[in-house]
């Protein structure tokens, strides 16, 4: 079953904008830490920034005061805003879901991921 989709990815220039949108289906959305994830070919997958249910955030140091992660809870919804892109923001790009079920134990959630490309 489909939990998470992501939106809003493609080709941007260096220097430009883009923003990514995903949307978790499901209830208790506003009680579980959001993110997104990147991976290029041949990298490991990596953090890139994330937001929890009280709304702290932390982000990847190659992409602080470039990009912010942000939730609506009444859309459960986690986007990713991107700034000042560079060619190697170029990745594909996975929301990502951690939901508690029990003390100590949780359930994670990825999305199908969407291609990213800066053009220098």
């Amino acid at each position: 079953q489909v939990h998470l989709v992501e939106s809003g990815g493609g080709l941007v220039q260096a220097g430009g904008s883009l923003s990514l949108s995903c949307v978790a289906s499901g209830t208790g959305f506003s009680f579980t830490t959001m993110g997104w994830y990147r991976q290029a070919p041949g990298k490991q997958r990596e953090l890139v920034a994330q937001i929890s249910s009280s709304g702290s955030t932390l982000y990847a140091d190659t992409v602080k005061g470039r990009f912010t992660i942000s939730r609506d809870n009444a859309k459960s919804t986690v986007d990713l805003q991107m700034t000042n892109m560079k060619p190697e923001d170029t990745s594909v790009y996975y929301c990502y879901q951690r939901a508690s079920t029990a003390d100590w134990k949780w359930d994670d959630y990825w999305g199908q991921g969407t291609q990213v490309t800066v053009s220098s």
